[in-house]
């Protein structure tokens, strides 16, 4: 049986790490999807343009959201620290990764 995780995005993009305070690393998705995602869920992002997600990398899956930075127009996935040592992840790795909305 298949549980519906909701509207399926998946994309590959480099890790790259925030050089602010904190060392935040992140994935940013492609811009076409963030355009896309934006015009059809806008209205349930929470503040700061928060968007509640499932992502999935490798065999790592978790409940998570993704942030809209109108710098970039694009949404910025954090990837834990957990998941990037299981899935053996580091910066600017290319990474195939799937979210669920």
């Amino acid at each position: 049986m298949t549980i519906f995780k909701g509207i399926k995005y998946q994309f590959t993009s480099k890790c790259w790490e925030y050089s602010g305070k904190g060392a935040w690393i992140f994935v940013s998705l492609p811009e076409e999807i963030s355009k896309e995602i934006r015009e059809h869920f806008k209205s349930e992002e929470e503040g700061w343009g928060r968007l509640k997600v499932t992502a999935q990398i490798g065999k790592s899956e978790w409940k998570t959201a993704v942030w809209f930075d109108s710098k970039q127009k694009t949404y910025l996935l954090p990837l834990k620290a957990e998941v990037r040592k299981k899935e053996n992840i580091s910066i600017n790795q290319e990474v195939s990764t799937t979210i669920y909305i």
